[in-house]
């Protein structure tokens, strides 16, 4: 009975893996749309019996899951402190507390943390080699990335000084903090509006800026990208 349950709960290639992990995904999707669904006030009031019962449907299912890894797992107590361990514990846990929390606030929280089963995804086993490989490559970029966040920190700072100086404090530009959060925003080309430049030189700034905001989204992702192409090459050889 143990192997059984250990092929179906921790198995990668059998068929009773593959099922056990198509259930498992159909339910954590499944309940963090009972979550979102819940967040929304008119549905909350209107639904809330079903919700709440739907919610704890699901956090009994989760918690039985927990209680069979850990009695199946060869190596019990890593997988209890393991970072999966802990999120299978964090994505439980806020139901059974939830009756004992009262303010909005404390409620919302808990509501957050039972997203959390979102990261329960990447350890199923139809995933798990994609999000290692991904890792391996954002671990392997990680002094290149670094380098480049450090140079874009820099740019950002160079760039909100010197708009301060050229809008001359005008409206939004009163400090280099504020000059600064305006080209980090327009440079995300997130652009807000709540901050505008009124000088001709500093709309040719923000239009350049813009530009530049494509090549900083871009440089990372073509890195990662470079270090992924590596290790499926290597996984063919």
């Amino acid at each position: 009975m143990r192997k059984k349950l250990h092929n179906i709960i921790f198995g990668v290639d059998t068929p009773a893996g593959k099922s056990f992990d198509l259930i498992l995904l159909f339910l954590i999707l499944l309940s963090v749309l009972i979550v979102i669904i819940d967040s929304v006030p008119l549905w909350g009031a209107k639904y809330g019996d079903f919700l709440y019962t739907a919610e704890w449907f699901f956090t009994i299912l989760f918690t039985i899951e927990y209680i069979l890894r850990i009695i199946i797992s060869p190596k019990p107590v890593k997988y209890i402190f393991s970072f999966w361990g802990f999120i299978d514990l964090i994505s439980i846990i806020p139901t059974f507390i939830s009756p004992f929390i009262s303010g909005y606030t404390s409620l919302t929280l808990i509501r957050a943390l039972r997203l959390l089963r979102l990261f329960r995804i990447l350890n199923l086993s139809k995933f798990t080699n994609e999000s290692r490989s991904l890792a391996r490559s954002l671990k392997a970029s990680y002094y290149k990335i670094m380098v480049f966040l450090f140079f874009v920190v820099m740019m950002m700072i160079m760039a909100g000084t010197l708009m301060y100086v050229i809008e001359d404090g005008s409206e939004g530009f009163e400090s280099i903090p504020s000059s600064i959060y305006w080209a980090i925003t327009t440079t995300s080309t997130v652009g807000y509006g709540d901050i505008v430049p009124t000088t001709p030189l500093g709309k040719i700034i923000a239009s350049i800026m813009m530009i530049v905001g494509y090549v900083i989204i871009a440089v990372p992702t073509g890195l990662i990208s470079i270090e992924l192409s590596k290790n499926n090459k290597e996984k063919e050889d």
